[in-house]
C-alpha cells in the first residue's frame, strides 16, 4: 500500500487544537489526524457489521415491551 498526498485546508484554531492534542500524545499533526481518520473509519465498520449481525441472526435489541394493564 503506497503513500498519497491529502492537501487539505483547515481554520487556524482548529489546526492550533490540533496541534495541541498530537503534542499531548507526542504525535504530529500529520500522525494525530490519520489516526483519528482511522479510528473513526474502524468506528463505523465495526457499528456496521454489529447491526447486520444482529440483523441475520436475529439477537437484536430486545423489542419494547408493553406495560401490563392491572386487572379491572
Amino acid at each position: 500500500m503506497g503513500s498519497r498526498v491529502l492537501s487539505l485546508r483547515v481554520d487556524g484554531e482548529l489546526l492550533e487544537r490540533m496541534r495541541q492534542h498530537a503534542a499531548k500524545r507526542g504525535m504530529s499533526v500529520q500522525d494525530y489526524v490519520v489516526r483519528t481518520l482511522i479510528r473513526e473509519d474502524f468506528d463505523e465498520r465495526f457499528k456496521t457489521s454489529v447491526d447486520e449481525t444482529a440483523r441475520l441472526g436475529g439477537w437484536g435489541p430486545a423489542p419494547e415491551e408493553s406495560p401490563a394493564t392491572p386487572p379491572h
